[in-house]
């Protein structure tokens, strides 16, 4: 039997930004840097392209993605990999209800996707696969991990239990309390606010240079700031999350830097294309 995830545009949004972020990114490179550049260029195609391969992988990933039932075992299908679990090997079955504090310890995420190794504070670690976790998931207890999937099929988890002679376990995340939880990010309202300036900075920054730059007479390299800047704020936004986790201080510090330096970059760009 086979089960969808919850049914998401994840993967096409995805595939529809990560177009737009690296063409973007490639062609500033190459606009911006001549060949006597060349040392300069290749040291920033590299992580460039190495990303867009990674990102290529999540979304195969995201397209390819589905759970497998059948009399002897469970299969993860998740991009070109295959994850069997035996029923013997299941050792628990629990519904995650309400919003989950996940955080990323090795895994991606945007709304709609998430496939990684994640911690879930209140219940544990996870290796996730799916696509919309934030109002619940189907966590499994395995001798070889703990998983968390998102089947669209909400009977899903009682099939399992019956499969293993189990009883499913319901946790009701709402119902934690904080110091059992966490407080998840977007609850954080500083956070918050520091995560939605650094889009409304990287936006604007951009929205600068495309009415601005072009017949300016500016140097190309203000095109390469941008650049520099959309690899910052990614940077920073993934670690700024990790490390709210274990210091609140820490990830509004990460935040606030990704502020500044942007704005220094809009500065510089500023002054290029004014004089």
């Amino acid at each position: 039997m086979k089960v969808k995830p919850k049914k998401t545009y994840g993967a096409l949004w995805g595939l529809l930004f990560g177009i737009a972020i690296f063409s973007f990114c490639i062609w500033g490179v190459n606009f911006a840097l001549g060949d006597e550049d060349k040392a300069l260029k290749i040291m920033l195609e590299f992580p460039i392209y190495l990303f867009l391969g990674l990102f290529v992988l999540l979304l195969i990933g995201g397209f390819n993605n589905y759970y497998v039932i059948d009399e002897k075992d469970i299969k993860i299908k998740w991009g070109f990999s295959t994850i069997t679990i035996p029923w013997e090997n299941v050792k628990g079955v629990v519904n995650v209800e309400g919003s989950s504090n996940l955080f990323s310890i090795f895994g991606v995420s945007w709304p709609g996707f998430i496939v990684g190794l994640y911690s879930v504070k209140g219940l544990g670690t996870a290796k996730m696969f799916g696509t919309d976790a934030t109002k619940g998931f189907l966590y499994l207890k395995t001798d070889k991990g703990y998983y968390g999937i998102t089947p669209e099929n909400k009977e899903l988890a009682s099939m399992i239990a019956q499969k293993c002679s189990l009883e499913v376990e319901t946790v009701n995340m709402n119902e934690l309390s904080e110091e059992v939880k966490g407080k998840s990010l977007m609850e954080d309202n500083f956070y918050r606010l520091l995560y939605t300036l650094n889009i409304i900075f990287i936006v604007g920054f951009a929205l600068y240079l495309a009415l601005f730059f072009p017949g300016s007479g500016a140097p190309n390299f203000v095109v390469l700031l941008l650049v520099l800047a959309i690899g910052l704020f990614f940077f920073n936004i993934s670690n700024a999350a990790r490390l709210f986790q274990f210091s609140d201080t820490g990830g509004y510090v990460l935040l606030l830097l990704g502020i500044a330096i942007t704005g220094i970059f809009w500065i510089l760009s500023f002054s290029e294309i004014t004089l």
